[in-house]
């Protein structure tokens, strides 16, 4: 019987970064196809055309993504396709927030490369799987995971939207970016204001960039590179 082929996507816009995981990837899973991107809009063009992916590697930031977004998006609209966050922010509650958001892992960016392999085949496996040194089981702070349920309930179209408004865009020009009527926009702003619990878009902006911030990418707000 045929060997069934792994397919794993690399996200990351650093080259050397994608050289060094691809470098564990071939290492870890023999027959693997690896494919490289290095924004969010290869992604998303990736997995359209590739509809089983057994694996992303993810980095948090990236062009088109900032902070947690990218990851949204992708659990949102590809929830068959497990998702390692591969990031050089390592503190705990950054590990602890992606796993809340629905990966599967993370893996440190400092991580030995034989680590780095065995993470791989894990979670390729079925497990989570974080540095030995990280417990996710204590105590979490109850505001913060009310806010991540929130968010990671949004639609990947929600999510985008959310990620406009925090730039500043009007209703207007987040229909022309998303090639949508701007009664689309009004539908979607009223579902997230009431998905997030908020009255305001101030409001949801504010909600969105303070989990943003934990990510540690800073400038406030789900805004792309």
């Amino acid at each position: 019987m045929e060997q069934q082929l792994t397919r794993i996507l690399i996200a990351d816009d650093h080259p050397l970064v994608r050289g060094a995981l691809r470098q564990a990837v071939a290492n870890a899973v023999a027959g693997v196809e690896i494919i490289e991107c290095g924004s969010l809009a290869e992604v998303i063009k990736a997995l359209e055309g590739k509809l089983e992916v057994d694996l992303v590697l993810l980095d948090l930031a990236m062009p088109g993504v900032r902070g947690f977004s990218g990851l949204m998006v992708l659990r949102a609209q590809y929830p068959g396709a497990p998702v390692v966050v591969v990031s050089g922010h390592e503190e705990r509650n950054v590990i602890r927030l992606c796993i809340d958001f629905g990966a599967s892992g993370f893996i440190p960016k400092s991580t030995d490369m034989e680590t780095m392999q065995g993470a791989i085949r894990s979670v390729l496996a079925g497990e989570v799987w974080v540095p030995a040194d990280v417990d996710l089981h204590g105590p979490a702070d109850r505001d913060t995971v009310d806010s991540v349920r929130r968010l990671a309930s949004l639609t990947p179209q929600q999510v985008r939207v959310l990620m406009m408004l925090s730039e500043g865009l009007l209703n207007k020009q987040i229909a022309y970016e998303l090639s949508v009527s701007e009664a689309t926009v009004k539908a979607h702003v009223s579902a997230i204001l009431q998905k997030l619990g908020v009255e305001s878009r101030t409001q949801a902006v504010i909600a969105a960039a303070r989990i943003e911030a934990m990510s540690g990418a800073g400038n406030g707000g789900l805004s792309g590179d």
